[in-house]
């Protein structure tokens, strides 16, 4: 498990007791379209202000547009430890593309 997402805070991860109970993905999952859809429209407006690169926002959805077809193919690995659907896609978008997901 990533000790990513508890941010330098705790020495080790949530014990198995607070996975349980925090863990959401066994029901969100369902909600995989309309993450990257909304994903997809926040990095387009990011781009828009110019907050983040053109470049950067053109990766960032070929990422999504990957996931996608990895979660529809059934290839998709979704982890309990990630909590939920936003978390693990956004994990998965960092192994695809790095820094800038």
């Amino acid at each position: 498990m990533s000790n990513r997402m508890w941010g330098g805070r705790f020495a080790e991860g949530p014990d198995a007791i607070m996975e349980e109970i925090n863990a959401s993905i066994d029901y969100d999952r369902k909600l995989y379209k309309q993450d990257i859809d909304g994903s997809k429209a926040h990095v387009r407006m990011l781009a828009e202000k110019d907050i983040v690169t053109q470049d950067d926002a053109d990766k960032i959805v070929q990422g999504l547009d990957t996931i996608l077809s990895e979660i529809e193919s059934g290839t998709f690995r979704f982890s309990r430890a990630l909590e939920d659907i936003h978390m693990n896609i956004e994990a998965r978008l960092a192994e695809l593309i790095g820094p800038a997901a």
